[in-house]
């Protein structure tokens, strides 16, 4: 029970983080890009960055809510679904983020 609602904070944080961020008025909270130089900063476009980030972020909150049900619901197969769906997120985030000069200017 106490997972649960732990989760479900957690959940809804992200949430919040994640519509922050597809507004595009989130790039302060990304921690490589919120410490570069302003002269670094230039080459980037925060918009851009701060969407992907929300559009990554929100499935990942949705997940974590979920995982807060499921540890009510007790189902064991929903742990090798989220793991699997986690992974995938992660890896397409950093390949696509650190592929092609997608989010330079």
């Amino acid at each position: 029970m106490l997972g649960s609602i732990i989760c479900g904070i957690i959940g809804g944080g992200m949430f919040i983080l994640s519509l922050i961020m597809l507004t595009g008025r989130g790039s302060f909270l990304i921690a490589g890009y919120n410490t570069m130089p302003e002269s670094e900063k230039e080459k980037y476009d925060a918009v851009a960055l701060s969407k992907f980030i929300g559009k990554i972020l929100l499935p990942i909150a949705i997940l974590t809510i979920l995982v807060g049900i499921e540890i009510l619901l007790q189902l064991w197969w929903f742990w090798v679904i989220w793991g699997v769906s986690f992974t995938a997120l992660i890896v397409f985030a950093i390949v696509y983020a650190n592929t092609g000069n997608r989010f330079k200017k």
